[in-house]
């Protein structure tokens, strides 16, 4: 089966419907899918709700998606950066789950990993916890988290074989491996493709097993903020 796609768009046909739940990766604006983050807002896809840590910012990443009012909700950690997302929360136009960082990045991974819940300590005692099952472990409380899964996984990696081997690079690596994982379908885009066996085995941070589709990308790689020195 060919996994690599011409194109964002071609990578997506097929794959969105409105009311579906996305995956994007990403922390910042760090290793985000940009290109099938543009891709996703061309297709007109509407009712979305998107996980991911945070939104980009206005006019770059899943902002982009917040400007056409293609997300309904958000299930995200850090919720700064982006006052398209500040005003329409505050007039009651976007939903919110919000989640510690840490939660969210282990509710990715069971999703993945088929564990449906776990018991946490992080939120005890906040409004994170609220509504939430408490359980006792040797004189702890705790909260059970759900995991979490996605109709589609937008996943931005460093290289990829055409079998869908992917390996990240850095920083840019955060919440893409486990999304990868949690995803019904995974599209990812990278900035190298690769004849099968090229990688390294041991190098590889997700196996194809958990890629559906790949697109060759080209990336602007913006900074949210840079802070300088004078000289």
């Amino acid at each position: 089966m060919n996994k690599v796609f011409p194109s964002a768009a071609a990578a997506l046909e097929g794959l969105v419907f409105d009311d579906m739940t996305v995956m994007a990766g990403g922390f910042g604006l760090c290793g985000i899918p940009e290109n099938l983050i543009i891709a996703l807002r061309d297709s007109g896809t509407t009712g979305i709700t998107a996980i991911s840590n945070n939104a980009g910012v206005d006019d770059f990443g899943l902002g982009l998606l917040l400007q056409t009012r293609q997300i309904k909700k958000m299930v995200s950690s850090y919720v700064g950066e982006n006052a398209t997302f500040e005003k329409q929360y505050l007039n009651g136009e976007l939903e919110l789950e919000f989640n510690p960082q840490g939660t969210l990045a282990e509710r990715i991974r069971a999703g993945g990993a088929g564990i449906p819940g776990f018991f946490t300590k992080t939120g005890v005692g906040t409004l994170i916890a609220e509504g939430k099952e408490h359980k006792d472990f040797n004189g702890e409380t705790y909260i059970m988290e759900t995991g979490l899964v996605s109709d589609l996984s937008l996943v931005k990696a460093w290289k990829a074989d055409k079998e869908g081997n992917l390996i990240f690079r850095k920083t840019a690596r955060n919440f893409n491996p486990m999304m990868a994982t949690a995803g019904k379908k995974t599209v990812v885009e990278v900035e190298e493709i690769v004849e099968i066996g090229a990688l390294d085995p041991d190098q590889i941070h997700t196996p194809g097993i958990y890629v559906d589709r790949i697109v060759l990308g080209t990336f602007e790689k913006r900074i949210e903020q840079r802070t300088v020195k004078a000289a």
